[in-house]
């Protein structure tokens, strides 16, 4: 992977104007999720770094629900689900099957699981406080999570490297970044977990260039351009 640096903020008279921009936040995995897919599909775009304690109006609005990520498309349309925004970036054309891969049953499945009772469980195992009338303990959640995702994920990724099989897929990549998330929570007790095949994955993927390119640290202010890996 090459080195780079985004550019100066982008005008509206900037050779770049008509590439789409996301609006994205670093550490939010959805977002994370949009990006790899954006730069997997080798298609360039500009991005904007969200404070979510001041959103900028430009992204409330084209959405107001004005949670990242938010894909504005030079011909005006809007893209504001992450899933959707790598169907965008992926399915057409898909010469590689990173998105016709993820369509089998099983990922589809994988993929409800972890936006659905995962997401959830990890919510309230890694931000308590923000659910003071929650009947369960955080270590139930935590716990939870395991049964409902983390063990079906090393099933599978016991039988082959990627959830695609052979090769990765989009599957991979929405999942992944929820993943990272969890394990980062306590990292100590995820390592002695009976899941080398998850951690294997999961440590391929934090280790390459991908998502490297993902994690670059945008400047706070203006659009910047985001190149193709």
């Amino acid at each position: 992977m090459h080195a780079w640096t985004p550019t100066s903020p982008l005008g509206p008279d900037h050779p770049g104007a008509g590439l789409p921009r996301l609006y994205t936040f670093r550490r939010c995995p959805y977002a994370m999720r949009a990006r790899m897919a954006l730069l997997q599909a080798g298609r360039a775009f500009d991005a904007v770094e969200v404070s979510l304690r001041d959103k900028p109006a430009s992204l409330l609005a084209l959405s107001p629900k004005a949670t990242v990520p938010v894909l504005q498309l030079p011909e005006g349309g809007v893209i504001e689900e992450s899933w959707d925004i790598m169907r965008w970036a992926l399915a057409a054309p898909d010469a590689q099957g990173w998105w016709a891969r993820a369509q089998s049953p099983a990922n589809l499945d994988l993929l409800r699981r972890n936006d659905s009772d995962f997401k959830q469980h990890l919510d309230r195992w890694k931000y308590p406080q923000r659910y003071p009338d929650e009947t369960l303990t955080p270590q139930a959640h935590r716990d939870r999570a395991l049964e409902v995702l983390l063990q079906a994920l090393e099933a599978r990724l016991r039988s082959a490297p990627w959830l695609g099989g052979a090769t990765p897929c989009a599957t991979d990549l929405a999942v992944m970044p929820f993943v990272r998330q969890f394990a980062a929570v306590e990292p100590a007790w995820f390592a002695m977990q009976d899941l080398p095949a998850l951690r294997s994955w999961l440590n391929g993927w934090l280790g390459g260039p991908l998502f490297a390119a993902c994690m670059y640290k945008l400047p706070a202010e203006g659009a910047h351009r985001f190149p193709p890996l």
